[in-house]
């Protein structure tokens, strides 16, 4: 029984946890274009950690014998400017996952979903404001390993509105995005990714900001069934999270950010919060 329980909670958490990898790129990309010819590396370190759940009705409950779930997630995002309206974007990310309660300890690691894709900034307003529309594939780096995610080849529609004006006082920025995607499976799943950021520059020299998103996930498929002795195969869940993220620039080539999230609603995934450090370098 110990085991199964293990098996049953750790799939969700997982998808969770590779979720939020797929999210943090907003604090630092947004959706505002990279210079023809230029490239942007994101180096990051994530760790999350959780110790109840929501079931399939959203009621929250702790993880019995003291279980309780981790995960650090070291992840690249790179994007390069093809022209002054398309850009390369691709992420690659390795965890290490851990579930332990009183009898029973379970670690997986590896590289789990590589992303690749190519944005499109579609239109611009005074070079202020920006429509995007992005295309990825999604590609697992893995086989036969559930710990990981689904294993199955996917694709993503992400629209993106951006922009920067003068809000109370200073310098601002935001960003909308909602992303629509699709494994390649009998039973899908099919999912909604959204988030909103809002962020203030905190000084003339653009030096240091700080900014807060609202963002989640909605995930369904046709196979509707809810099986606790199944629950590592679920593919209907939803989540909503709040984040906070203070970013200082050393230097146009190279800057910080700081990132703590915490999910507030779930449906069948895990109750936790989560912490990041990532850096953008500019080589050229």
């Amino acid at each position: 029984m110990t085991r199964k329980f293990t098996q049953i909670q750790l799939r969700p958490l997982l998808i969770i946890v590779l979720l939020i990898g797929a999210m943090r790129s907003n604090t630092y990309a947004g959706g505002f274009p990279v210079r023809p010819h230029s490239l942007l590396l994101s180096p990051s370190v994530s760790y999350f950690y959780a110790n109840k759940a929501w079931d399939s009705v959203g009621h929250l409950g702790a993880f019995p014998n003291n279980g309780h779930f981790s995960s650090i997630t070291c992840q690249l995002y790179a994007e390069y400017g093809l022209s002054r309206r398309f850009t390369l974007v691709a992420q690659l990310p390795y965890i290490t996952n851990t579930y332990e309660q009183s009898d029973f300890k379970h670690t997986a690691a590896g590289l789990t979903d590589l992303e690749t894709g190519i944005r499109w900034y579609v239109a611009n307003i005074d070079y202020r404001f920006y429509f995007m529309v992005q295309g990825t594939v999604i590609t697992p780096l893995y086989a036969n390993s559930p710990s990981l995610g689904y294993g199955l080849t996917g694709g993503e529609l992400k629209l993106m509105f951006s922009g920067s004006m003068k809000m109370l006082g200073t310098n601002g920025y935001f960003s909308v995005e909602n992303g629509f995607r699709q494994y390649i499976s009998s039973t899908g799943p099919f999912q909604d990714r959204y988030n909103a950021t809002f962020g203030l520059n905190l000084d003339k020299q653009f030096k240091n900001q700080i900014s807060v998103s609202d963002g989640g996930f909605y995930s369904t498929s046709s196979n509707k069934q809810f099986l606790p002795a199944q629950y590592y195969a679920n593919k209907n869940f939803s989540f909503n999270q709040v984040s906070l993220s203070y970013g200082h620039s050393f230097s146009r080539e190279f800057s910080i950010f700081i990132t703590g999230s915490k999910f507030i609603s779930g449906r069948n995934t895990g109750d936790g919060a989560s912490g990041a450090v990532s850096l953008v370098l500019r080589p050229f």
